[in-house]
């Protein structure tokens, strides 16, 4: 049997913690290929930054956590993304799909609070097509977008269409404490409860939706596109 490959396209490093740690864990214990890709790798502007040494050193531990296969990191501006041609990012990201021959791409909402995740988002939607235009790259069998929380649950215009999950995978405790351990690889990001990335938050985040679905801990996401082979 062939295995997926996955890639999980975000803005920042720890985005892909938040949004699909747990689950990317499962994946890779279960054998599957899991490539992250980073866009603005250097977080220049983030508050208490540690050096660009010991930050890749936090995507590296935190990588190791879960099993990741391969992180691609690009140099694209924090915070500014709105400022960065569409179709540059477009291209980064595409390179990624064939680099990787991800045929199932995470990403984050468009109704994100943050822009950097709203660009990230729609850049993806625009590069997982690329398989329409080239018949040499593998085709994308399904887009879902994640949750991020302290950006997610913050989609306050309501002009937008916020985060509805239609997918809850059961990732179970033990994961979710990994989730957690691998955030917390990252300096400066964790906080104290009642903030959205504290441990007793995430840890009731995954028993909620967990509960939503009737399984024990879970990790939501919003299937937006998916590709089934009439051949099956």
């Amino acid at each position: 049997m062939v295995l997926l490959s996955y890639l999980v396209v975000v803005a920042h490093p720890d985005d892909e913690v938040l949004g699909a740690g747990a689950t990317i864990l499962k994946l890779s214990q279960a054998g599957y290929e899991v490539n992250v890709c980073i866009l603005s790798g250097e977080v220049e502007v983030r508050n208490n930054r540690p050096t660009i040494e010991l930050l890749n050193q936090d995507i590296n531990q935190a990588i190791n956590i879960l099993g990741v296969n391969k992180v691609i990191k690009g140099s694209f501006p924090n915070i500014a993304f709105n400022t960065v041609k569409h179709l540059e990012l477009v291209k980064f990201i595409e390179k990624a799909i064939i680099e990787t021959g991800a045929e199932v791409v995470f990403t984050h909402h468009p109704a994100d609070l943050n822009n950097d995740h709203y660009h990230t988002s729609i850049a993806c939607q625009a590069a997982i097509r690329l398989f329409q235009r080239r018949p040499d790259v593998k085709p994308i069998r399904e887009l879902l977008f994640m949750e991020v929380p302290s950006a997610t649950e913050w989609a306050l215009n309501t002009s937008t269409r916020q985060f509805i999950p239609n997918v809850f995978i059961e990732v179970g405790e033990e994961r979710i404490d990994k989730k957690i351990e691998a955030l917390s690889a990252y300096r400066g990001v964790m906080r104290d409860y009642p903030h959205p990335r504290s441990n007793e938050s995430l840890k009731g985040l995954a028993a909620y939706r967990g509960s939503q679905a009737g399984v024990r801990y879970a990790e939501a996401f919003e299937s937006v596109f998916r590709r089934i082979n009439t051949n099956i």
